[in-house]
């Protein structure tokens, strides 16, 4: 693929936290590098952190290689300048990208740079998304309360009715054959997307925020708005961990797992990243993302995050910028 940038337009028809138990903690970067000039709406970093794709403000959906830094397309989802994408998903094998707003979701091919399909939502606004590997399933979760698998090329469509209020956060597994939601009646469900049965239920005691699948098929994450904020076993059921804080609350924006298990990674709105031991639920490290130039107080949310090796992570956050930080062991 060359690296010329493809502009596509679309008309519409469908204070630092005191750290008891960490090894260490940063607000000092290895490198950083401008992804958007006026700050950014939403981000994704793709699993084996070549690829990001960041809705920004100012220039629209930009499409970059992280190996080289350079950015490959320029996407629209419509052709009158504005941009409103705040959902974005880059799936597991990056061969396709969706991206929605609140009323209308996207598939974009990532070889070919080009889109293949555009759908409105009429019935609710779109909450979150995730597609799977060769854009065979979309996952769309809605203020309804309603999350729709739906696969492009066969227009087969299954809604799953097991939530009683507003999705919050879905995510779905490389294969496309297991989906995580959580929302706002304090329930988190795995279940399959071939059949929309329920495999199962994790409880919590307030609104669940954030749901986050292992890419292997090993754990589960999902969050609520209050104290909890739990890995578990995803052959099993059962609770592995609950993070360890202090804080009374604490939001999470993004996680993901390393590739061995071990750790795993978050991002909150309030700038920080945090490395966790999945197995305890101990906290190893923390950074703090640089703030949106102009914020007032100094502020930030963490879109994304991953690991890079044992020795690096990598964030994109609402700064506009892509940031490498070295873990301390």
């Amino acid at each position: 693929m060359n690296n010329r940038i493809k502009v596509i337009y679309f008309v519409i028809s469908l204070s630092t936290l005191t750290l008891m138990a960490c090894s260490g903690s940063s607000d000092v970067p290895v490198s950083e590098f401008r992804h958007a000039e006026g700050g950014s709406h939403a981000s994704h970093i793709s699993a084996d952190n070549t690829i990001a794709v960041v809705s920004s403000i100012d220039n629209g959906i930009t499409v970059w290689n992280l190996v080289t830094n350079e950015q490959r397309y320029v996407w629209r989802h419509q052709d009158d300048g504005s941009n409103s994408v705040t959902n974005i998903h880059i799936a597991f094998d990056n061969s396709y990208v969706v991206t929605a707003d609140r009323e209308a979701f996207a598939l974009w091919n990532l070889e070919l740079g080009e889109p293949e399909g555009f759908w409105r939502i009429d019935e609710a606004s779109i909450r979150d998304i995730a597609v799977s590997n060769q854009g065979r399933g979309i996952l769309v979760g809605r203020g309804n309360g309603k999350v729709m698998f739906f696969e492009p090329k066969t227009g087969r469509r299954l809604e799953f009715l097991g939530h009683q209020e507003k999705i919050n956060s879905v995510d779905i597994s490389p294969n496309g054959f297991y989906a995580l939601t959580g929302g706002n009646d304090y329930l988190a469900y795995l279940w399959d997307t071939r059949t929309g049965q329920v495999i199962h239920k994790f409880d919590h005691p307030s609104r669940v925020t954030k749901v986050s699948l292992d890419d292997q098929g090993r754990y589960a994450f999902t969050a609520d708005s209050k104290r909890d904020a739990r890995v578990w076993d995803l052959i099993t059921g059962k609770e592995v961990s609950n993070l360890q804080y202090s804080a009374r609350q604490r939001i999470f924006t993004t996680a993901v797992f390393s590739d061995n298990g071990k750790y795993l990674l978050t991002g909150s709105p309030s700038r920080r990243i945090n490395r966790w031991d999945v197995k305890t639920g101990a906290e190893l490290n923390e950074w703090r993302v640089s703030a949106r130039e102009g914020s007032k107080p100094a502020s930030a949310v963490v879109h994304d995050v991953g690991f890079i090796g044992d020795s690096e992570i990598v964030s994109e956050s609402s700064n506009g910028l892509l940031e490498k930080w070295k873990i301390e062991n």
